[in-house]
């Protein structure tokens, strides 16, 4: 092996622990959940407030 690749192995060796995918896609799946979340109580509050402006009129 050349001297490069041994030293690119040592330094890819020591950084693993520092790059750990489980963790990135827990945080990315949060966020998404979340988001997600957020999305569907938004729509459900704007279907309320417009069925409620629509009908509110009609009580007169």
């Amino acid at each position: 092996m050349k001297k490069a690749n041994i030293k690119l192995l040592v330094l890819s060796v020591l950084l693993m622990p520092l790059l750990t995918s489980c963790e990135l896609f827990e945080g990315v799946f949060k966020a998404g959940m979340w988001s997600g979340i957020l999305i569907v109580v938004a729509i459900i509050v704007l279907i309320i407030w417009l069925l409620s402006k629509l009908f509110s009129g009609r009580k007169k």
